[in-house]
């Protein structure tokens, strides 16, 4: 059956581009393009269109199909109810790829009519380290752009280079607005940011600590990636000829700290939330939607399921997952807002086991390094402390440990595991025969898990059934 194409009703004539948007990926374009293009409605917010920038090589094949089509793409937004809505977006009014065009997107960054500069550059593209959280000097290509400011290869180098121009001719104030995935991310761009222009130039760090604001901001909508077969099967349902089409999920959040200090789109009007603190936002989906992500991961992965949907209409994994929610999460989560805790939880649990957006388990088992400091353990280490009931997330962990160490399913298909940040100390860990070993791996470092003595003896307890029964029948008993 088609689905119905909801196009945009401005005329892309009278819009101008007053956001500098850096890495238009398909998150991006589900998300702050999608707000933006139902805002451009509005004939008093038309001057808040998007301009894209993208600086990677890898980023031809994209930009070449949006180019060719003017910037206009196709949004589908999969239904929970198994209805589709189809938009037609035309929020993108202008792209520029660096290799070709690096003098017109350092211009942008300077023109006066450029108030916002937003990035989607993943979580490694703020190049901190992570076991300090310090921004990466020495790293090859930022020793490049320190060394050559007028011909940049970074998204550090190409801002500042434009942040210069624009100081120079008095341009005025600009707001950088993260919308990434990560915590705090206003407060990790001002970090590596403020680190690479102090390293550059001392005069620019001065005048972006008076013209320049950097809010928090919290994002969330699963949008997968785009395949051939997506392409053609998408384009099919919507009757058009889309080179680049995205689709997502209908669940879409953004909440933002207000703190723009030349101007701002006024996003609230099409369903995002403004807000003097996001930190409460952040710790909900945190501690709700990753760390039950990271939570159903191993465990299905290593029961044989490999797209999340299907183990989440496995009646077991539902129920671990809510259990989860309820008695281990929701105690230490406040609800902010005017949010429905219950319908959010609710919500998730249909979300994960939306057919039309199927996610691989595998993605949420990557880099569980770095996952489990953010998601799991600032959470039970305050479980610890309580006496609550430790024995799912203990159940977790050793299935974690399982993963790595024996990297074959419960039904003995072998699998490689992506871990891109795991230490030569954390390899002896995993392959060590003691399993208490394995909690001192780096991603457990917050709190010594071998001085709780009721975690250990129900990991060690957990840990032989695993090997012994296999993830899921150990699943079912804790049940």
């Amino acid at each position: 059956m088609k689905t119905q194409l909801i196009s945009y009703n401005y005329s892309r004539n009278q819009v101008s581009a007053g956001i500098l948007h850096i890495g238009v990926g398909n998150f991006h374009r589900a998300h702050a393009e999608y707000y933006t293009n139902l805002l451009l409605e509005e004939a008093s917010q038309q001057r808040w269109g998007i301009c894209g920038a993208m600086l990677l090589p890898s980023d031809e094949p994209l930009y070449r199909s949006l180019k060719s089509q003017e910037q206009i793409y196709t949004l589908t937004v999969c239904g929970r109810d198994g209805v589709d809505e189809a938009y037609r977006i035309g929020s993108l009014v202008e792209l520029y790829w660096a290799m070709e065009e690096a003098e017109t997107i350092i211009a942008k960054i300077a023109d006066k009519s450029i108030r916002i500069i937003t990035l989607t550059i993943t979580e490694g593209g703020y190049n901190m380290e992570k076991s300090t959280g310090e921004f990466i000097l020495n790293e090859p290509t930022i020793q490049h752009d320190l060394q050559n400011p007028h011909s940049p290869k970074t998204v550090f180098g190409f801002i500042a280079e434009g942040l210069r121009r624009r100081k120079a001719l008095g341009n005025g104030p600009i707001t950088i607005l993260s919308c990434d995935n990560l915590q705090h991310n206003g407060n990790t761009a001002r970090k590596s940011f403020c680190t690479f222009f102090k390293a550059q130039d001392e005069e620019l760090a001065e005048w972006v600590a008076q013209n320049v604001t950097f809010p928090n901001s919290m994002v969330d909508r699963i949008t997968p990636a785009t395949r051939p077969e997506d392409i053609v099967r998408l384009n099919e349902k919507n009757g058009v000829e889309d080179k680049a089409p995205v689709y997502c999920e209908d669940f879409i959040q953004w909440v933002i700290e207000d703190n723009f200090i030349a101007g701002r789109p006024a996003w609230e009007k099409v369903g995002a939330e403004f807000t003097d603190d996001v930190t409460a936002y952040e710790n909900m989906k945190l501690s709700l939607l990753n760390a039950s992500h990271t939570l159903l991961s191993y465990p299905s992965f290593l029961s044989g399921y490999r797209k999340v949907d299907d183990a989440m209409h496995d009646e077991r994994i539902a129920k671990f997952v809510r259990v989860f929610m309820d008695e281990d999460i929701t105690p230490y989560v406040p609800a902010p807002g005017n949010t429905d805790l219950e319908l959010y939880k609710q919500t998730l649990v249909e979300r994960f086991g939306n057919r039309s957006v199927s996610d691989q388990v595998a993605r949420l088992c990557f880099d569980g390094i770095s996952k489990f400091p953010v998601y799991v353990m600032p959470n039970l280490i305050k479980m610890i402390a309580d006496g609550a009931n430790l024995k799912r997330v203990a159940y977790l962990i050793a299935a974690y440990r399982h993963y790595l160490k024996y990297k074959v399913d419960d039904n003995g298909a072998s699998f490689e595991v992506a871990e891109p940040w795991l230490t030569v100390e954390d390899e002896a860990l995993i392959a060590s025969d003691n399993p208490v070993d394995f909690l001192s791996l780096s991603a457990f470092s917050s709190t010594d898990l071998k001085a709780s003595q009721a975690f250990v003896e129900l990991y060690l307890q957990m840990v032989s059934e695993i090997k012994q029964r296999g993830a899921m029948s150990v699943l079912e008993s804790i049940l």
